[in-house]
């Protein structure tokens, strides 16, 4: 039975990461965080003291940095240059300069050959914004997950309770409209990519639905 490759696509907290995590767990793939990559170049350039704004220097981090994946205790570890960012990635901080240097071309251009190589050998699960339209456009399942913004906001406040919920909610309405409306690899669903809506459903029920789809398609 031939493997194959899953992209699946979304907004920020609908939930693609950890149900595209779980997808590849019960599947035996390999799991793609390509989110992790830009942070990763993100982060990078804020210890560097570079401004995420600037493209050329965003672009040289990003080439030059030696990406690995990894299971430990049922978590996925992010290395870059064999240092574990896995934790560090995750920061609010890190996540804005993360969307900054997004929006570069030269720096999609620099992470792409990565991505696309990791993606085109199948037995993966790649989860990001435009993985089924631009990084892996001959994948044989593709998902666009999505929720509605108020549940999306209350997903990522609950993991910064200490922050106003209505602040959450503006910055994510924010980032949905910098991430479909850039020049560069916008945020959309592909033509043949299947909607799938997290809404007031647990995760487990919608990786059913994912696993389910994937092996109709390697059948």
């Amino acid at each position: 039975m031939a493997e194959i490759s899953i992209a699946v696509d979304g907004p920020g907290s609908s939930g693609k990461g950890t149900v595209a995590r779980k997808v590849a767990e019960e599947l035996g793939y390999q799991f793609v965080d390509t989110g992790a990559m830009y942070r990763t170049v993100g982060l990078l350039a804020l210890r560097a003291g570079v401004d995420p704004r600037d493209a050329e220097a965003t672009a040289r981090i990003a080439a030059a940095i030696r990406f690995r994946f990894a299971f430990a205790d049922g978590r996925l570890r992010v290395y870059a240059d064999d240092a574990d960012v896995s934790e560090a990635i995750r920061g609010e901080e890190v996540g804005k300069a993360a969307s900054a240097v997004a929006v570069h071309p030269a720096v999609r251009t620099a992470l792409l050959a990565l991505q696309r190589g990791l993606g085109n050998e199948g037995g993966v699960v790649m989860d990001g914004r435009d993985i089924g339209t631009v990084v892996l456009p001959d994948a044989q399942l593709k998902v666009y997950l999505d929720a509605a913004l108020d549940e999306r906001a209350r997903r990522r406040w609950m993991e910064h309770p200490e922050r106003s919920f209505e602040l959450v909610k503006a910055e994510l309405a924010a980032r949905d409209l910098q991430d479909s409306t850039r020049a560069t690899a916008p945020l959309r669903r592909a033509d043949d990519a299947v909607l799938v809506d997290s809404t007031g459903r647990g995760i487990d029920e919608v990786v059913a639905e994912i696993v389910a789809l994937a092996r109709a398609r390697r059948a």
